[in-house]
Formats: structure tokens, C-alpha cells, sequence
């Protein structure tokens, strides 16, 4: 099959798919579209997603998808290759890998993008800072990283639902959380600080997809750099 991927590494959800693709040896060509410039609203890319959202991959010249957990979905299923841990067979897996993805948006993604948003980036779209805003993301944000620990950070595996490798829900959180990079020691501190179970479930996920995780990573590295200078 020959792949498209719609992406801005600067996004979470897209970094999930970049690394899926490269530590499961799938060939696919990275389309960049930078979400600063507002690419991703332009005719061009709505033709990919009428949403104007990325990432979006596109197959074979015609089928096209948006939504990275569904995007993740279909490339664990529909790539020969790709390890069961992933996307298991076992539908019983499956069920609770999609109740982790389906908790995930209205839940970790909702108080990790309007915390980074609120607190730090909102200039850079045209709005400004919102303290309040990003204080109450914050609350949600702490309460589902306790709700990960108690609920799918087992003690008898490094992942989620006690696996002892990553699932698509593993990268896709973790890569979630690695958008706090943006904010500052002190706040990242603050955040992850009370987690020891987070912090090594990150290095564990990081370590299971090395080297991929940090190359990809490093687009929100620079862009960090960037931030901090700018704030100056």
C-alpha cells in the first residue's frame, strides 16, 4: 500500500503516528502541514480532512482517514508486520485498549491541550493568555494522570492494562503528556512531580521505541527552545 501521513510534529496525535509508522518498519511519506500557518485550513488539506485537523493519512491515492486513534487502528490492522501487542487479536484486549482511547479525548487530551494552550501558546493562534483557563485544565489534567496510575499502570507490567509492551493506547498518551515539555521546570515539576508511575511508564515507552521516539520528538524540542527565548 502506499501511504500518506498528514502531520505537524508539534502535535501530539501526530507524533503517535510518525513513530507507530517508523518502529513497525511501515513505508509512508510525511506530508508536512504546519498547524502555525494555518495549513491545516486551507482547501487543499480540507480535500484530506473536511475538519482541518490533523494528522490524516491517505492510501493508495484514494482512501483517505482522519482521527489518530482511528488512523492507529487501521495501520495496526491493515499492515502485515505489525507486532500483536499493538492492537492484540484477542478482542477482549482490543475492547479495553478502545475504552482507554475513547477515555483519553475527553479526559488526559482535554486537560493537557487547554493547559498548554491557556498557559503558553495561545499567542501564537491569535488569542490571549487565559491563567484561569489553564488552571482549571490543570485540575483535569493531575486527575488523569492519578487515574491512569490507579487504574492501568499495573504493577505486574511496565504499560497500560499490565502489558509488558506498548500498545497503541501507550504511545498515544504518552505522547500526550510529552506536550508538557512546552511548559517550564517549575510547572512540569509541579505536574508530574507527585507520578513516579508516569515518569517511568515515559522512559519505559520512550525506551521500547528508541530511537524513533526521541528523533520525532525533536520538532517540539526546538520548538521549546524557541518558546523560551521568545519569553525572554
Amino acid at each position: 500500500m502506499e501511504l500518506k501521513v498528514y502531520v505537524d510534529r508539534l502535535s501530539q496525535p501526530s507524533r503517535a503516528i510518525v513513530i507507530f509508522c517508523k518502529a513497525n518498519k511501515i513505508d509512508f511519506e510525511e506530508v508536512g502541514i504546519e498547524l502555525l500557518k494555518g495549513q491545516h485550513l486551507t482547501p487543499e488539506f480540507k480535500e484530506i480532512n473536511p475538519m482541518g485537523k490533523v494528522p490524516a493519512i491517505v492510501v493508495d491515492g484514494k482512501f483517505k482517514l482522519f482521527e489518530s486513534h482511528t488512523i492507529l487502528i487501521f495501520l495496526a490492522s491493515a499492515f502485515p508486520g505489525v507486532a500483536d501487542h499493538w492492537y492484540p487479536a484477542d478482542l477482549y484486549r482490543r475492547a479495553e485498549i478502545h475504552s482507554i482511547l475513547d477515555w483519553h479525548h475527553s479526559n488526559l487530551r482535554r486537560g493537557s491541550t487547554e493547559f498548554i494552550q491557556n498557559a503558553l501558546l495561545a499567542p501564537f493562534f491569535g488569542r490571549p493568555l487565559n491563567p484561569q483557563a489553564a488552571a482549571e485544565a490543570e485540575k483535569v489534567l493531575s486527575s488523569s494522570l492519578s487515574k491512569i496510575e490507579a487504574l492501568w499502570l499495573k504493577e505486574s507490567g511496565q504499560f497500560l492494562l499490565g502489558s509488558s509492551q506498548p500498545s497503541i493506547a501507550d504511545l498515544c498518551l504518552v505522547c500526550e503528556i510529552m506536550q508538557l515539555e512546552f511548559a517550564d521546570e517549575t510547572d512540569r515539576n509541579r505536574i508530574l512531580g507527585p507520578h513516579k508511575k508516569i515518569q517511568q511508564w515515559i522512559e519505559d515507552t520512550k525506551n521500547a521505541t528508541k530511537p524513533h521516539f526521541d528523533e520525532v520528538h525533536q520538532t517540539l524540542f526546538a520548538a521549546k527552545v524557541k518558546l523560551q527565548m521568545q519569553r525572554k
